[in-house]
């Protein structure tokens, strides 16, 4: 018996995988690779929301958490995943600026604010107003740490392709039984392939279609990420990430004309400079519509877990969500009720 099957090794699956194997549990990870969000995300970790000009829920908690998760997976992999980058909001007004001085004057915000406007000039990019700098900021090449912890797993007879099987699934009493594999617990961390689980699809998961670019722009000059109504990610060799879009109703992961004309439009906002779309490309988030993730026990099962629903914070919120749920099953320790799947329990339900 092994301590945990883990269906779903996008960033809440690795996050878990990494939270068990460092308490010396056992684990085996089962994935078919259909769901590539977390594969196709920005990776940005940023602990204020810019449009609101509001502190992420627990960030400072968050960031500890991270910054310790991917120290010990780049050592552990011998290889950068965490980049360490500021990122600059670019002002369209003097108003923006102002309400830029009024949120770093906040308690809660400045310690991620700068309260001095940077002003320096990227070729590229007109700025007139100049810019905010965030603090504790920067991203995670999501596809390449998920490629090389897969690798990892395989190589360590963790993991197995493969498509997961519900109706083949035993729950026993303090155990559950999967074909040949039986486990102490099963962690659910599928992303939007949620809705065809038949132990959690009751819970609000609210897919969030996400398209992004990567461009090719040689008279833009950048070591910075640039965030307006888009984000803009340096890559190296003139390349650059760009997204990304918000689209609630359309829950495929294929890119379309009018994402692709969205983004567009967004950028000539932004650069004064020519560019080429070398790659498009989308993924559906596994949002839901509190804004809080999905963790915890199903109600009738002792065995049966999920860590779901990281949204667009997935690097930041992966880590915490992860030792949230291990130190629930493994101390009893209560979970946080803005994040316990029992918040969207049927009333008549205890």
């Amino acid at each position: 018996m092994i301590d945990y099957l883990i269906v779903g090794s996008g960033l809440a699956g690795i996050s878990f995988s990494e939270m068990a194997l460092g308490h010396n549990k056992s684990i085996l990870v089962l994935d078919n690779n259909s769901q590539n969000s977390s594969k196709i995300a920005g990776g940005l970790y940023n602990p204020v929301i810019l449009k609101r000009f509001s502190e992420v829920w627990k960030a400072q908690e968050q960031l500890v958490l991270m910054k310790e998760f991917y120290g010990v997976l780049e050592e552990k992999l011998q290889m950068k995943v965490d980049f360490k980058m500021p990122i600059l909001r670019k002002f369209f007004s003097i108003e923006e600026q102002n309400n830029w001085f009024s949120a770093s004057d906040k308690d809660t915000l400045a310690p991620f604010l700068s309260p001095d406007l940077i002003s320096k000039k990227y070729a590229g990019i007109d700025s007139p107003y100049s810019y905010g700098e965030v603090l504790h900021t920067g991203y995670v090449d999501t596809a390449l740490l998920l490629s090389k912890y897969q690798d990892y797993l395989i190589k360590n007879n963790w993991f197995r392709e493969e498509a997961f099987d519900y109706t083949l699934l035993q729950v026993e009493q303090d155990s559950v039984r999967y074909k040949d594999v039986e486990a102490k617990h099963i962690i659910f961390a599928e992303g939007f392939g949620l809705h065809a689980n038949p132990y959690f699809n009751h819970l609000p998961l609210d897919g969030t279609k996400g398209e992004l670019f990567i461009i090719k722009a040689p008279e833009l000059v950048l070591d910075v990420i640039v965030n307006t109504s888009v984000f803009i990610l340096p890559l190296g060799n003139d390349l650059f990430k760009v997204g990304a879009t918000y689209n609630w109703k359309d829950k495929t992961d294929l890119p379309t004309v009018e994402g692709k004309v969205e983004l567009i439009e967004r950028i000539n906002e932004i650069l004064n400079c020519k560019f080429e779309i070398v790659e498009h490309f989308a993924g559906v988030r596994p949002t839901v519509k509190d804004r809080r993730p999905l963790v915890g026990t199903h109600p009738d099962y002792s065995s049966v877990h999920i860590l779901n629903g990281l949204g667009t914070r997935g690097v930041m919120l992966g880590p915490a969500m992860a030792k949230a749920l291990f130190d629930h099953v493994e101390n009893k320790l209560p979970l946080d009720s803005a994040i316990d799947i029992k918040r969207f329990r049927p009333k008549n339900q205890k």
